[in-house]
C-alpha cells in the first residue's frame, strides 16, 4: 500500500513517583493568557488514545498565550473524517519508518506529491531528492538541511517524541539469547529456540498479534499489522536488516550483494539451498522447486508494477526500480563498486567456499558447490542506494513464478472479489469449506491453516538446512488477541510465550514478574503535530507556527512517561544523527505570537 500515516499514541496510566509530573500537575502550573494574546485560539485534533498527550500540549500552549480547544475523536475513522474535513489547526500524528531508511521517513510526508504530504515546499522537494541519491556518509548534511527547513525555518511540524519498542518474554520457556527485537524488521522466528532444545521439534512456539483478519498472504498486497510479521517469515528477501537497520545479506536469499559505481546497478549473488515449501494435508512439504533468479525477477517486476494485481498496496515502495535482470556474462562483474577499490565480482565472492566459475540463467542448473551461480541485477531509475532498504521489506518477498501464475489467471482490470481467487487470499487457508491452501513459501515458515482464534505455521523443510539460519522451532502458533490487557494476561498465564508491543504503562508489571523478561530497543516511531496548511491562520503565518513550536517542552513529556520516550526533531530522528535539537523557549514563543498578531 502507499506509505501510510500510523496513529500509534497509547493512553498511559502512571504510578506517581518522585518528581514525575502527572496530567493534573501540569494543569495546576497553568498561567492565564495575557490580555495581548487571549484571543489567539487554536484547535488540536486527536484520538482518545492520545488524550494524555493532548492534555499536556494544551497546558503547555495555554501558558504561552493560546486558547486551546481539543477535538478528541473516539477512533481512527472519526479522526480521519475530521482531518479530511479540515476541522483542526494541528493534528496529533505519528509515523513509523518500517524500512529503516531515511527516504521512507520523509518522502511521503515532506514532498509536494507525497502519499501523505503535509505541505508543499520546492526547497524541501529538492533536498529529499538530493539525499536519495547519496550514500550514508554523504546524506547526513542534506537531511540536516531538510530538518532545519521543515522544523525550524518553516515550522511545518512540531516534533514531540520518539518511542521505544518492547516485548515481554517468558524466560522459563524461551532462550532469551535467541530472541531478537529489531527496530524495523518484524520478528525473526527462525532464530528463536526453547531453553530446552529438545522441545523445538515437539512443542509449538506461542506468539500473539491483535489482528486476525489478514489482508493477504501475497506480500505485495499488504503493508499492515495483520500480515507484516507473517509475510516476513513466509517469504525470503534479497537482503535483510539487522536489529539496528543495517542492510546485510545474512539470512537472505543472497550470499553477498554489491553496488556498482554510480549507485544505479545492484548485484545479488543467490544461494541454492532454499526450496519453496507447499502444504499437503495441512502439513509443510518440500515442493521440490528451488527458489531462483527467475522467481526474483518475477517477484520484483510485479512489486513495482501497480497493475500487476488488483488492490496493489506496496508498489510505491518499489517504483525506484527501472529494470530487474538475470546476469549471464561474467565480464559484467568486472565493473568497480562504489568504494572504487574493488570490483563487483570481488565483493560478491567474499567468503565463498567456491568462487564463481560460471553463471546460469536456469535455476535448475545452479550448483554453488561447483561454482555455478545465479546473479540478479537491479537497476534503478536514478542513483538510489536506499533501494536496498525497500528490498529488505516484506513486500519484496520472493514468490514462486510458477505457482502464482497458475493461480492468478484472472483479468486484473476485471477482477471480481466475489468470484476470482487470488494467490494469498486468506479464505483459501482458513479452515472450512473454502480451504484450499495453495501457498508456496520461500521463507523459513509456511502458514498451513487458520481460524478465528489462531494461525498455525510450520517449518519449511527445505530452508537453508544445516546452516545457522535453518529454523530452530518446528511449529509456531499465532494467537489472535486484540485486547492489550488480555494479551498481557495471556503472557503472564503462560498462554503465549512472547508478547511484542508491551505498552509503557505495563513495563513495571512485566519487570516485577520473575518468570518474565522485558526486552527493549529504540523504535523508528515518532510522534508529532501536523499543521493544517489549508485556509487556516496557521497555514499562513510562519511566526504563529514557530510560536507553537517553541511552546512545546519535550522534557516535560518525557518526564510524564517516566523517561520511556526519547527526544525527536523530525521523523528522521531515529535514523540520522543531524545534531539538531528542539529546545522549548517560552519567551521566544511569546515574542513570535506577538509578531503574528501584529501581522493581522
Amino acid at each position: 500500500m502507499k506509505k501510510r500515516l500510523v496513529l500509534f499514541l497509547a493512553a498511559v496510566v502512571l504510578v506517581l513517583a518522585g518528581c514525575v509530573n502527572t496530567k493534573s500537575d501540569v494543569k495546576k502550573d497553568e498561567s492565564k493568557p495575557s490580555s495581548e494574546t487571549k484571543n489567539t485560539s487554536i484547535e488540536i485534533l486527536g484520538m482518545s488514545t492520545g488524550e494524555d498527550d493532548l492534555n499536556i500540549l494544551r497546558d503547555q500552549l495555554t501558558k504561552n498565550g493560546f486558547n486551546v480547544k481539543l477535538n478528541i475523536q473516539p477512533d481512527y475513522g472519526s479522526f480521519t473524517a475530521q482531518r479530511d474535513a479540515g476541522n483542526y489547526d494541528l493534528a496529533l500524528s505519528g509515523w513509523t519508518t518500517v524500512t529503516g531508511n531515511p527516504d521512507y521517513a520523509v518522502r511521503s510526508l515532506f514532498t509536494t506529491d507525497g502519499d501523505n504530504t503535509l505541505f508543499a515546499d520546492e526547497e524541501a522537494d529538492k533536498l529529499v531528492e538530493k539525499a536519495s541519491t547519496q550514500l550514508k556518509e554523504e546524506y547526513t548534511q542534506t537531511y540536516k538541511d531538510l530538518e532545519q527547513l521543515v522544523v525550524f525555518d518553516k515550522a511545518y511540524i512540531v516534533p514531540l517524541y520518539t518511542s521505544y519498542k518492547a516485548q515481554g518474554v517468558n524466560n522459563q520457556v524461551i532462550d532469551e539469547k535467541t530472541l531478537r527485537l529489531p527496530k524495523s524488521r518484524a520478528a525473526v522466528w527462525e532464530a528463536v529456540s526453547f531453553k530446552d532444545k529438545a522441545k523445538n521439534a515437539s512443542q509449538p512456539l506461542l506468539v500473539q498479534q491483535g489482528i486476525g483478519a489478514l489482508t493477504s498472504l501475497d506480500p505485495i498486497k499488504g503493508n499492515d499489522g495483520s500480515i507484516n510479521t507473517l509475510n516476513t517469515n513466509m517469504y525470503v528477501r534479497l537482503v535483510n536488516l539487522t536489529d539496528d537497520d543495517e542492510v546485510v545479506s545474512d539470512g537472505s536469499l543472497s550470499l553477498n550483494h554489491a553496488i556498482a559505481d554510480g549507485s544505479k546497478d545492484y548485484y545479488f549473488l543467490l544461494r541454492d539451498d532454499i526450496h519453496f515449501a507447499s502444504v499437503k494435508d495441512k502439513k509443510a512439504a518440500d515442493s521440490g522447486e528451488r527458489v531462483g533468479a527467475e522467481d526474483v525477477k518475477f517477484s520484483l517486476d510485479r512489486a513495482k508494477d501497480k497493475n500487476s494485481v488488483p488492490d496493489h498496496r506496496t508498489y510505491s515502495l518499489h517504483e525506484s526500480m527501472k529494470d530487474i535482470s538475470i546476469v549471464s556474462d561474467l565480464k559484467e562483474l568486472d565493473v568497480k563498486t562504489t568504494d572504487g577499490q574493488s570490483t563487483v565480482r570481488e565483493q560478491l565472492e567474499k567468503g565463498l567456499d567456491k568462487k564463481i566459475s560460471t553463471l546460469v540463467t536456469d535455476k535448475t542448473k545452479t550448483n554453488n558447490g561447483s561454482g555455478a551461480y545465479q546473479i540478479v541485477k537491479v537497476t534503478t531509475e536514478k542513483p538510489f542506494p536506499q533501494v536496498l532498504n525497500y528490498l529488505a521489506h516484506q513486500s519484496a518477498g520472493i514468490v514462486s513464478k510458477k505457482q502464482v501464475e497458475s493461480i492468478n489467471t484472472y483479468d486484473v482490470a476485471k477482477y471480481d472479489v466475489n468470484k476470482d481467487i487470488a494467490y494469498g487470499d486468506q479464505k483459501t487457508i482458513t479452515e472450512g469449506k473454502d480451504y484450499n491452501n495453495a501457498l508456496y513459501a520461500s521463507g523459513p515458515y509456511i502458514l498451513v491453516s487458520k481460524n478465528d482464534y489462531e494461525a498455525k505455521f510450520v517449518k519449511n523443510p527445505a530452508y537453508m538446512k544445516g546452516t545457522d539460519y535453518e529454523p530452530k522451532i518446528s511449529t509456531i502458533t499465532v494467537k489472535f488477541i486484540q485486547d492489550p490487557e488480555s494479551a498481557l494476561s495471556a503472557l503472564r498465564n503462560g498462554e503465549i510465550h512472547i508478547l511484542n508491543g508491551v505498552p509503557e504503562s505495563k513495563y513495571d508489571i512485566v519487570k516485577k514478574d520473575d518468570k518474565l523478561t522485558l526486552q527493549q530497543n529504540k523504535s523508528n516511531g515518532v510522534s508529532y503535530l501536523a499543521f493544517n496548511m489549508k485556509d487556516r491562520d496557521v497555514s499562513k503565518s510562519v511566526a504563529l507556527r514557530q510560536s507553537i513550536l517553541y511552546s512545546i517542552n519535550q522534557e516535560e513529556i518525557k518526564n510524564f512517561y517516566q523517561g520511556n520516550k526519547m527526544n525527536a526533531v523530525s521523523t528522521l530522528s531515529p535514523l540520522v544523527e543531524t545534531g539538531l535539537k528542539l529546545e522549548a523557549d517560552n519567551n521566544k514563543a511569546k515574542e513570535l505570537l506577538k509578531e503574528y498578531q501584529s501581522e493581522k
